[in-house]
């Protein structure tokens, strides 16, 4: 085979990869090093000239002449006067003889596996180069192309036919992809796998929420709005706070767009995801008001230290609190960084209701507080829903709801 042939393609591949020249030759030179040793033992009185751009290899072998009775003539690095007169006729004993190789010399089989060792080098500068380059872009966002639907995963591409994983756990539920389609994402994961590099992608994550505003939200971008925090039940809903360094700019406003026209691709690409966006505040107080929205607030107790806050609203706002499967609820907590008891405000409640700590005796505490998180504070709160709607909504057993609501019904027998 032609080294010229083997020099070439690396070359023209290590230029697609931006790889510089020294290193460039470094490689190849180590790949012909190592045909030389399988060949004589040892490459030390070897020289390798190689020429990337022509494709030209000089592989130059330098031995010093020995008299032929000479027991040094075994040596690697000697050779018998009578061998060195082969090669010019007026070599004297002492001097060096500098002898080029060439590849046929070789034989096909070490030339093929410099070839296959080549290829493989090939092979794991591209992984090398692939996790180096993504690697420093955790949680950028990336657009490609799906490549394959499996059962567990996604393949994407990307722009230099990088294979890229987008598994099932990180994929909105009403996800559905088909070979050929643009999808974006961002960069969730970069790590080493048996050698090789594994780039996992995710649309559930709020980082991929937050680069969509990026991209929509010209303020964002330029800096003008911050998007301080981001939490979401993917494909379901979403909240985020933003903060304006502009006091003539609303960036709710800004985010939203007149008639929602800026949140409106944001919500399609998530696939209708509900999204509330509220101002951001340093006041706790405000800021556990606004993130339950579209609920109000009558009242709050704030433990700090607990990190617990009670709410107090009128009954028609406690299911709006709540929200479809409590997520509302959930979503306000994680965006304070608070857990979040929901209470009817007690001058709103019938007289002929009763507190559900008054059933203290026959009702374990901790069943009273799981009651309490999905704003059920009183006897008439729990008996107006049914068994199977209390299951859903609380982590309880069965058994123990059907329990509840009996010790309940019998106070208003």
């Amino acid at each position: 085979m032609d080294s010229g042939i083997l020099i070439e393609s690396f070359a023209e591949f290590a230029s697609s990869k931006n790889i510089d020249r020294p290193t460039m030759i470094n490689v190849l030179e180590e790949v012909f090093r190592t045909m030389i040793r399988k060949k004589y033992g040892t490459d030390d009185n070897f020289d390798v000239i190689i020429n990337p751009e022509s494709g030209d290899l000089e592989m130059w072998r330098t031995r010093e002449i020995v008299d032929d009775n000479s027991e040094d003539i075994w040596d690697y690095n000697k050779i018998p006067l009578a061998e060195a007169r082969k090669i010019q006729n007026d070599f004297e004993v002492g001097e060096e003889v500098a002898e080029e190789v060439k590849l046929v010399e070789f034989g096909r089989r070490l030339v093929q596996t410099a070839r296959q060792t080549l290829i493989q080098k090939i092979k794991d500068m591209e992984k090398e180069i692939m996790f180096e380059k993504y690697k420093d872009q955790v949680g950028e966002m990336i657009t490609g192309e799906v490549y394959q639907t499996l059962r567990h995963e996604v393949i994407i591409v990307d722009s230099e036919g990088n294979e890229l994983s987008l598994p099932r756990t990180e994929q909105i539920s009403k996800d559905r992809f088909r070979k050929g389609e643009s999808v974006k994402s961002v960069i969730h994961k970069v790590e080493m796998n048996n050698g090789s590099p594994k780039i996992t992608l995710s649309r559930t994550s709020p980082v991929f929420l937050e680069r969509l505003f990026e991209v929509e939200i010209p303020e964002i971008y330029d800096g003008i709005i911050s998007v301080r925090r981001v939490v979401r039940e993917p494909g379901e809903r979403a909240k985020v706070a933003v903060e304006s360094y502009d006091d003539r700019i609303d960036p709710v406003g800004a985010c939203v767009g007149m008639k929602g026209s800026r949140i409106h691709s944001i919500v399609r690409e998530l696939g209708n995801e509900n999204i509330d966006v509220i101002n951001y505040t340093d006041n706790l107080e405000l800021l556990i008001s606004r993130a339950l929205s579209p609920a109000k607030v009558s009242s709050m107790q704030i433990d700090r230290d607990a990190k617990r806050v009670s709410v107090f609203l009128k009954p028609d706002q406690v299911s709006l609190a709540i929200g479809k499967g409590g997520q509302n609820i959930k979503l306000a907590g994680k965006l304070v960084g608070m857990e979040i008891d929901v209470f009817r405000d007690i001058e709103e409640q019938n007289d002929e209701d009763v507190d559900l700590t008054e059933f203290s005796d026959e009702i374990d505490e901790w069943i009273i507080s799981e009651l309490h998180k999905i704003g059920l504070d009183t006897a008439k709160s729990v008996l107006a829903l049914n068994k199977e709607e209390l299951v859903r909504r609380t982590d309880l057993e069965e058994a123990t709801v059907e329990e509840i609501l009996e010790i309940l019904r019998k106070e208003f027998e």
